[in-house]
């Protein structure tokens, strides 16, 4: 029996051309050179590097918490945000955590999500890859409040931003070996799963409950 899907897919085609596209140019450059990545640097360099993108990130989640109304949780990230980029020198090492301010994870699809926008078709970007209309909207926000857009000097926001795409995609790299079956229903349905997570912080609707 086919997967039913969790969220509508009516450019199921289109989106399988451009996974398939996606995946061709992942597994031909991209996957290599994270693996490259991975197998040079070491772990606690590796770490520092997450831990700083993850820094400059809590602007981002900074902003989406006050639109949300967490003021608890801007509290937090603020206080992770001072903390880390001071004490942790400039954010490579997470000093927050250790002292018990857990990271939020908060974006603009989350928040569009908050103020009633539905999540719409699925929705396989370019590059990018897995998302649906709603998120896409939010990725367009969430690009406009990377402080690493603003670097002036070309030389160092290029490299930055590539950077951070080559960390994200060689802590992915545990996980291809998890994907089984149809590659592409399972991301999606994955991503589908993970998004409704977040957007409903965590809290999990039992469907059993009234047995």
């Amino acid at each position: 029996m086919p997967a039913v899907a969790q969220s509508p897919d009516p450019w199921i085609d289109n989106n399988r051309r451009i996974y398939a596209l996606n995946d061709f140019f992942d597994r031909l450059i991209i996957r290599p050179v994270a693996t490259t990545y991975r197998s040079l640097l070491p772990r606690f360099a590796r770490q520092g590097v997450g831990n700083f993108f993850s820094n400059v990130d809590e602007i981002n989640v900074f902003v989406n918490d006050l639109l949300q109304f967490k003021l608890g949780h801007a509290v937090s990230d603020t206080g992770r945000f001072v903390l880390n980029s001071t004490v942790g020198l400039g954010g490579f090492l997470d000093i927050a955590s250790s002292v018990g301010l857990d990271k939020n994870e908060e974006d603009f699809g989350q928040t569009l999500a908050f103020w009633g926008v539905g999540a719409g078709p699925y929705l396989v970007l370019p590059v990018f890859g897995a998302s649906n209309v709603r998120d896409t909207f939010g990725l367009v926000l969430d690009t406009v409040f990377n402080p690493i857009q603003y670097y002036r000097e070309s030389a160092l926001r290029y490299p930055l931003l590539l950077l951070e795409e080559l960390d994200t995609r060689a802590a992915y790299l545990a996980l291809d070996d998890l994907v089984v079956g149809d590659r592409y229903l399972f991301i999606r349905e994955a991503y589908v799963q993970r998004r409704n997570f977040l957007v409903k912080d965590g809290v999990v609707e039992d469907e059993f409950g009234a047995f």
